[in-house]
């Protein structure tokens, strides 16, 4: 018993040290522009406290989908979207997409209803890997776009 008492402490001293606060000004989710009937978001969700990991996450993420999606992203067929799912306002995010930690999820919009939606477990995968990370994602995004 005092064994695993130990380790749950280490643990959570542990992420203690990891882990930064999240910005002040993180809000509920939206978008940037209204959607055409048939979009997709790219959610990136995070929790309060955030890693380097975590963020750089976030960042890749960011950097791959703007630099490669740039029509889109003006067109209005693709967002991305920062989304603290720890607000009460955004925790519906974690039963919806089956979220248990930081998650880049795509999800599909038809005749602006959601139709599909797909959770991306190899950016952490990747994260050692810039390239294979920017390449996963790009080609998800492809394959979703194709389905518009």
């Amino acid at each position: 018993m005092r064994r695993n008492t130990t380790r749950c402490v280490l643990a959570l001293i542990l992420f203690c040290l990891c882990a930064v606060p999240a910005e002040a000004g993180d809000k509920p989710a939206e978008t940037s522009q209204s959607p055409t009937e048939n979009y997709i978001i790219a959610y990136y969700f995070h929790g309060n406290y955030r890693c380097a990991n975590c963020n750089k996450i976030e960042s890749y993420s960011r950097d791959a989908i703007q630099t490669t999606f740039k029509d889109e992203l003006q067109k209005g067929l693709l967002h991305y979207t920062v989304v603290n799912m720890e607000l009460p306002e955004n925790r519906h995010f974690i039963t919806d997409y089956q979220l248990y930690t930081k998650s880049l999820v795509l999800v599909l919009f038809k005749d602006g209803k959601e139709v599909a939606w797909k959770n991306l477990p190899g950016v952490w995968q990747f994260l050692k890997n810039p390239d294979m990370f920017y390449s996963y994602v790009t080609d998800e995004v492809k394959r979703l776009l194709k389905k518009l």
